[in-house]
């Protein structure tokens, strides 16, 4: 996701279903490194009765799942959360003192972030409050002795549990994460050894081994899975999510859609990762359905491995006139691939089923929720994507509920950091554009781009896949974005728009975007790893020919490209590097790349970063509160279904943890 700054106006209702009641605004909440964030689901009127039940069902199934994301994410969150909300809720003393507001300000923080660890710096989320007044609180609802006051070491010591995902070289990285996907003592080896045996590289469709199970070392030293499933770990939650998947069959717009929730029902029964590969061919299928969804254990980011994956959930349709734009670019796939600046061995012969499409949201759920993505290209399994193709989307709303909340904003991140007014200009004239298309490229063709080399395990790269993928897909659209053929094709209206991109990408990679790191701490995000190690490398690469020059003037630095042919070919040079280690396997290389180039932050960029930061008022994270989907009854019968608006985020929580807690 990009770095979106914005403020706007508190509305004094908590909801509303009147939309002409007033302007919409999107800024509802304020906290610490944290700005919440209203969005609109237009269209959602002109869906027929039948479309609307299906959203529905469909949103109650991701919302559902939000136990699972907490519990994955620390193994005291469940406990931890349940406590926040019965304080927030019985306790009778005075809510008026700076510490009680301390207090809330540490609870918001935890609801954010579906647990105590930062959802984007993965470090754990410290009380603001002094920590004998968090424990007097916890006493006054019932939550001290025993395992309680375990669970307070765990909030209150730093040195407790501190990180959800380890990336540093000097431990353990399984052993010294938090992340709840490993028990009993695990390290690395063991686990890599235990999947190692599973595994079989010569297997044209391997299967995701580990993707949907905790992996477990009991007293004697044995090793086994513990799977995901019904009658399994987070059975209760999967078996209300089944319901209501069950239920948005019965109004589901056609038959694949049944064919596939089938399939999706069958996985979440039984565990079998077969029968997730088997769902995603069905599901990579449907191009043509106006609503669409994702709900399951997707997306592996916080596993230090890169192997196990977070329960998520959206819900969608299509957006019919903006997805012109990613039509145009999927039906190009072909030619993308064919002009690509990677060794041809690692072209895709014959791109297949590429599709792609603007949507808007109508839930995000599980890891996507409060903080979501901009864009999603799915299924990951890359001989699925060879095969059968992949699906594609960039989503409208969000990115516009970004933009409209920046509007709002007296101060911005490009008047404090870009060098001149000519470059300011650019970027205002063509950044919203360019920043959409890079986008669609990175999602629609990136991921789905090159392919592996026979014999090449999917999980070569171990712990540095997830940031060498999202380099490789950001290099794609990279490079491309300044390639004429966009103009050809329409998507550019100028040949010099793309530069508009390229100032904002290196000036936020190499320097912009550590506003969300604290002082002193590495760059652990696989996101900003990945726009670090390519803003930091071409700088390095190019420094001879002075590509990227550094200024400074007035005492504030600023990054400014002087040939950006030579960026797009230093942009070339390193997609064709990556996508030789992916396709290779070679972890030496990736990792070197990533430990070289994406962790370490230069200290005093850093501190000069955040102290002009600090003079914009503005917070470096975004995230959202959803809409309500409200069934209109009448004479005991569902006729409609509307759209509520809220904007009070601790109500929406309060009223999720009463609503869709399930374990």
């Amino acid at each position: 996701m990009a770095i979106v700054s914005g403020i706007g106006i508190t509305l004094a209702a908590a909801c509303t279903g009147n939309r002409e009641e007033a302007e919409f605004t999107y800024s509802v909440d304020r906290f610490a490194d944290i700005e919440v964030l209203r969005y609109e689901i237009p269209g959602f009127d002109d869906l027929t009765f039948q479309q609307k039940a299906y959203v529905y069902h469909l949103c109650e199934a991701a919302k559902a799942g939000r136990d699972i994301t907490w519990d994955q994410n620390g193994k005291y969150n469940l406990p931890i959360r349940r406590c926040l909300e019965e304080i927030i809720r019985s306790y009778k003393g005075d809510r008026e003192c700076t510490e009680w507001n301390d207090f809330m300000v540490y609870a918001k923080r935890v609801f954010f972030s579906n647990g105590i660890y930062h959802h984007y710096a993965d470090d754990k989320i410290l009380p603001a409050c002094p920590p004998e007044y968090l424990a007097s609180l916890m006493e006054a609802v019932g939550k001290s002795g025993g395992e309680w006051d375990y669970i307070f070491q765990v909030m209150t010591d730093p040195d407790l549990l501190p990180t959800k995902r380890y990336q540093g070289t000097d431990k353990d990285i399984v052993a010294a994460s938090a992340v709840n996907f490993y028990e009993g003592g695990l390290t690395a080896d063991e686990v890599n050894a235990f999947y190692n045996a599973m595994e079989d590289p010569k297997d044209p469709h391997p299967i995701s081994y580990g993707l949907n199970s905790k992996l477990v070392k009991t007293s004697d030293g044995r090793i086994h899975e513990e799977p995901y499933r019904i009658g399994g770990l987070y059975g209760p939650a999967l078996e209300v999510i089944s319901k209501h998947l069950s239920e948005a069959r019965e109004v589901a717009e056609n038959d694949l859609q049944k064919d596939y929730i089938d399939k999706l029902l069958a996985y979440f029964s039984s565990g079998d990762l077969r029968l997730w590969d088997e769902y995603n061919i069905l599901w990579v299928k449907d191009s043509a359905s106006k609503v669409d969804f994702v709900n399951g254990f997707v997306e592996d980011y916080s596993d230090p491995l890169g192997r196990k994956a977070h329960y998520e959930g959206i819900v969608n349709f299509r957006d019919e006139e903006a997805s012109h734009r990613t039509e145009v670019i999927s039906d190009n796939a072909q030619w993308f691939e064919d002009h690509s600046p990677i060794d041809p061995r690692f072209r895709k012969k014959e791109v297949r089923g590429v599709s792609a499409k603007v949507i808007n949201v109508a839930v995000i759920a599980g890891d996507d929720y409060p903080a979501t993505a901009i864009g999603i290209n799915l299924p990951n399994a890359d001989w699925i994507r060879k095969e059968h193709g992949s699906k594609s989307v960039t989503i409208a709303n969000i990115t516009r509920a970004y933009a409209k909340a920046a509007e709002q904003a007296p101060k911005s991140m490009l008047t404090e950091f870009a060098w001149d007014q000519a470059e300011i200009d650019l970027c205002r004239k063509y950044g919203s554009v360019t920043d959409d298309l890079h986008t669609d490229l990175h999602e629609c063709l990136g991921h789905g781009s090159g392919q592996l080399l026979p014999g090449t395990p999917a999980n070569a790269l171990k712990e540095f896949t997830s940031t060498l993928e999202e380099a490789r897909a950001d290099l794609f659209a990279l490079y491309y974005l300044a390639d004429p053929k966009l103009v050809e094709l329409g998507l550019l209206e100028d040949e010099d728009a793309y530069k508009a991109e390229y100032c904002s990408y290196i000036r936020n990679g190499i320097f912009t975007q550590f506003v969300r790191v604290e002082p002193g701490r590495p760059n652990t995000e696989a996101h900003m790893q990945n726009r670090k190690l390519i803003a930091e490398w071409c700088f390095e690469k190019g420094a001879a020919e002075n590509v990227i020059e550094k200024k400074v003037r007035d005492g504030k630095t600023y990054f400014v490209i002087n040939d950006y042919a030579k960026l797009r070919g230093l942009f070339g040079s390193l997609l064709a590097e990556i996508q030789r280690i992916k396709s290779e396997g070679d972890y030496k290389a990736g990792r070197n790349l990533v430990l070289n180039y994406a962790v370490n932050i230069d200290p005093e960029l850093h501190r000069e970063v955040l102290e002009r930061y600090a003079g914009l008022d503005l917070k470096p994270y975004k995230g959202f509160i959803n809409p309500d989907i409200v069934p209109v009854v009448r004479g005991g019968r569902t006729v409609d279904y509307r759209i509520q608006y809220c904007d009070d985020f601790l109500k929406q929580q309060m009223d999720y943890g009463t609503k869709y807690s399930t374990l």
